[in-house]
């Protein structure tokens, strides 16, 4: 193998290990934020930009940290029907891939000190907690999602923290609160923030599920207690269907009220993309189904992500 072959091969496994497929669900729920504070009116560029950068380094790091810590408590084997592993796969050393993790999330926490400055205590606490639940989510003793909470980790983080979060930074800042609030300001967070959030936390969770469904034979074969695992298969087509359709019940809510009116309705465009994915998530538990499937939920989040933006700024903005 030549020197660039080797290289270019190095460059695929840190890619395989980043999972660039999935930085749709960091990403989305910032640009769910942002369409919100547009409509405020406290659309604040620098610290909108700030969170999603932050966001999209907790993905990745978060990547890295299940794609260590899966392969050394043994839940990826040879039976595993997802994407490759780099760790398990002894494509990349554990030791780099625990590196790489650890100087992801520092980079995320310098990142994050902007955001802190800006949006005091409530960012800090939610900061930190975010990076301490992605990597106890398959790591440390008790690894959460071993235990069937994975799927309320990401409804939580990818979703209402993400959305919440973004919205918040951009009105204090526009507020000129001062750096460091130790509070919650009024207004920062209003009801409208924490509804518009749940889309993108059930579609992002819906995410998850795709992924479970698929390798639920082999968690609990390995001793990884998933939700899917626990569930089953009906009850967790179930969960997909419900996490699914509250992404289609919210923009009708917003549509009902004036100050948005029908361009809420936008993100019913992607309905026939999530109905195509809903249908192989019924029928199929098998990777050759599910690996694509979970791609088409993943642009089904961002896809609805930015049209739901789009629909919550218009109204204020034309």
């Amino acid at each position: 193998m030549s020197t660039a072959d080797a290289q270019v091969s190095k460059t695929r496994a840190w890619l395989m290990a980043a999972r660039p497929q999935t930085l749709p669900a960091g990403s989305a729920p910032v640009v769910v934020g942002a369409g919100l504070a547009a409509h405020a009116g406290v659309f604040a560029p620098l610290p909108w930009l700030g969170a999603l950068v932050g966001a999209l380094l907790i993905q990745v790091g978060t990547n890295f940290a299940n794609d260590y810590y899966d392969a050394m408590k043994g839940a990826d084997t040879d039976d595993r029907e997802g994407f490759t592993r780099v760790t398990a796969g002894g494509i990349i050393p554990p030791e780099q891939v625990k590196w790489a993790m650890i100087a992801t999330y520092g980079l995320a926490v310098v990142v994050g000190t902007y955001l802190v400055a800006i949006g005091g205590l409530p960012i800090l606490v939610v900061g930190l907690s975010a990076i301490a639940a992605g990597i106890l989510y398959t790591g440390g003793p008790y690894p959460y999602g071993y235990r069937g909470l994975g799927d309320l980790f990401v409804f939580v983080y990818f979703g209402v923290v993400a959305v919440t979060g973004t919205y918040y930074v951009q009105a204090v800042t526009e507020a000129g609160i001062g750096l460091f609030p130790t509070g919650l300001p009024a207004g920062a967070l209003p009801l409208d923030a924490v509804v518009a959030s749940l889309p993108a936390a059930g579609l992002s969770t819906a995410i998850l599920v795709v992924n479970n469904v698929r390798d639920r034979e082999t968690d609990a074969a390995a001793g990884k207690r998933t939700l899917a695992v626990t569930l089953g298969y009906t009850w967790s087509r179930v969960e997909f269907l419900a996490l699914v359709g509250t992404a289609y019940v919210v923009p009708l809510v917003f549509a009902l009220d004036p100050a948005y009116g029908l361009w809420a309705l936008a993100p019913l465009l992607t309905l026939p993309l999530a109905a195509s994915v809903g249908r192989t998530v019924l029928t199929r538990t098998d990777g050759e189904a599910l690996n694509p499937a979970l791609e088409r939920v993943g642009q089904t989040l961002f896809l609805h992500s930015i049209l739901f933006a789009g629909g919550l700024a218009a109204q204020t903005l034309l």
